[in-house]
């Protein structure tokens, strides 16, 4: 196991934004637009943070026309991530 890696990897996860934005790219592919709605944050806040996670190998876009639009390189990976998360918040009632 590389544990540097992996010590980015959640380094890139520990924010309450990118974790949003990694929910909403689970349930399909959005332009930054979208999430910017979805999310009501503002889009500079929105790329910066897809800039980390795409930096670090999570997600990655497509351009369509002017448009950045974003997915999950490793869906199952993610939902293994989140999985955890509520495991965890669901025990600590």
């Amino acid at each position: 196991m590389d544990y540097e890696n992996s010590a980015q990897i959640l380094k890139a996860l520990a924010h309450q934004t990118r974790l949003l934005i990694l929910k909403e790219l689970y349930k399909n592919k959005k332009c930054v637009n979208a999430i910017e709605e979805i999310l009501d944050i503002k889009q500079p806040n929105i790329s910066q943070h897809l800039n980390l996670l795409r930096l670090n190998g999570i997600v990655d876009y497509q351009k369509q026309g002017t448009r950045k639009c974003y997915f999950l390189k490793d869906p199952k990976f993610i939902k293994k991530i989140l999985g955890v998360l509520k495991e965890y918040d669901n025990g600590s009632d």
